[in-house]
């Protein structure tokens, strides 16, 4: 529609009124509004995992088990469900992207996360996981301001303090155990100590590893020390070889002079109280001793000295008698 030269004017279509409600209808409709706003916030579920922790005109009330409860709604009652039957995580040094069979990791952005300085001033890349429960909603929700992240610097400072502690030997191979279980102590101890409502269940290293920069001249080190190794424990096994046995031939030898010696003092002794008695009977009767010392000798030597002839020495022509057969000696004399 035009309206003149050069103007046009447009005509938008009415709208229908809307019927008038009478006030009473209008109140009706307000309170069933409210009445439906109230019921559905009246009412909440707390699943199998969970604790209710209601909480009215932000003071603390009560703890609810899992089920279906009532509260008062509109915002009187508040209700926070925390988990106290899952076991939660947090990870340091790296973030799982996607978790299956082959799970995917990222390290970006986390170096100042995962880097240390061991006792003996060596750098480190740490990467660990901490896993735990919730066992007091009420100190987890009240307690601590923003507990998770509080919870997070808690266990950087404990593994910071534990890995300060050690030698990058004792990080890298032998010590990861004791430093996992030393983390789970000191750790349970400080969120005890801020009442966080959190308990510790376990600490597990991941991967600990020198920085990227230093791997190529630790390996090297490593590999050196790994020689060190071999070469001791080759010399050593050699040792036990060969120091046992020459103790054992020493050991011996001692014993075999210690018996000679001993065989030879008893002999002594024994020589020494036969010529004590000896000389003691001599001094009693000389004579009888001397011709009882004389026969006991001759006893010991005739027997000995094979087949004897003895005559004496103012005898002739004993030739004749003498049977010549190359085996009889003639021996003159006293014999």
């Amino acid at each position: 529609m035009s309206d003149g030269p050069g103007k046009t004017v447009v005509e938008f279509p009415k709208i229908p009124k809307l019927p008038k409600l009478p006030a009473g209808g209008i109140r009706v409709v307000v309170i069933a509004v409210i009445v439906l706003i109230a019921l559905s916030s009246s009412v909440y579920t707390v699943e199998p995992e969970e604790v209710g922790v209601v909480v009215r005109l932000g003071k603390f009330i009560s703890l609810t088990d899992p089920g279906l409860h009532f509260k008062i709604p509109l915002g009187v009652d508040k209700v926070f469900k925390v988990a106290v039957q899952r076991q939660l995580k947090q990870e340091f040094g790296f973030r799982t992207l996607e978790a299956g069979v082959r799970s995917q990791f990222t390290t970006a952005g986390l170096q100042n996360e995962s880097g240390m300085l061991t006792g003996d001033l060596n750098a480190v890349v740490v990467e660990w996981v901490v896993q735990y429960r919730v066992v007091d909603p009420y100190k987890y929700l009240f307690r601590v301001r923003e507990v998770e992240e509080t919870f997070r610097d808690l266990n950087e400072a404990v593994m910071r303090k534990v890995v300060g502690d050690r030698t990058v030997n004792e990080v890298l191979t032998v010590g990861r155990q004791e430093i996992e279980a030393l983390v789970k102590v000191d750790l349970q101890l400080l969120a005890d100590q801020y009442e966080t409502g959190i308990r510790v269940e376990q600490v597990v290293l991941q991967d600990v590893n020198p920085p990227d920069p230093v791997k190529p001249s630790f390996n090297e080190v490593n590999q050196s020390e790994q020689e060190r190794e071999r070469l001791i424990n080759e010399a050593q096994s050699e040792y036990n070889k060969v120091v046992p046995r020459a103790k054992g031939e020493a050991r011996q030898t001692i014993q075999q002079a210690e018996g000679y010696a001993l065989d030879r003092v008893n002999r002594s002794q024994g020589d020494a109280s036969r010529f004590n008695s000896l000389y003691s009977e001599y001094r009693k009767a000389p004579e009888v001793t001397r011709t009882r010392i004389y026969l006991e000798t001759m006893e010991k030597i005739l027997p000995r000295a094979g087949r004897k002839v003895i005559l004496d020495d103012k005898l002739e022509g004993v030739l004749p008698l003498m049977n010549l057969d190359g085996t009889a000696r003639l021996q003159g004399g006293d014999q």
